[in-house]
């Protein structure tokens, strides 16, 4: 039998969140798609419900990540579907991290998917029903 790269494990640090943050990353990894960017979604090591991979090379992604720390109160962020994320560039790419949410959502789309951020609609609707967007005043800091 003959493996391709496609079918080795991806790589990919599983977070260690916070319990509300557990449960929407728990019930976003049910409703993940099976393609993001026309690419199959591939196991990752070691295996998580908190990531998911597609492609070669692989897009990633991890739920319930920290806080960027470049989310400001300043920071540009961009609205796909009905979700907002930070966009943060790579050097081969972009990282993606959803804001204003009970869970951040990191999503990693090598250059060779650009424009990267069109990796994101398919995976604007899974998000979009599993993590619920925060209550009350931005969890933002203010300025000092």
């Amino acid at each position: 039998m003959v493996l391709t790269a496609c079918s080795e494990d991806v790589p990919v640090a599983a977070p260690e969140p916070s319990a509300p943050a557990s449960q929407a990353c728990l019930t976003l990894a049910r409703s993940l798609p099976e393609t993001v960017s026309r690419q199959e979604r591939r196991p990752t090591d070691p295996s998580s419900p908190l990531t998911a991979a597609w492609g070669d090379p692989a897009i990633t992604l991890r739920c319930g990540v920290p806080r960027p720390a470049q989310l400001t109160p300043t920071s540009e962020t961009a609205e796909v579907n009905g979700v907002a994320w930070l966009p943060v560039e790579l050097t081969q790419g972009y990282r993606f991290v959803t804001v204003g949410r009970v869970a951040y959502v990191e999503v990693d789309v090598p250059e060779d998917y650009a424009p990267e951020v069109n990796s994101l609609v398919d995976l604007a609707a899974a998000v979009s029903a599993s993590v619920p967007l925060t209550e009350g005043p931005s969890p933002e800091p203010s300025p000092s």
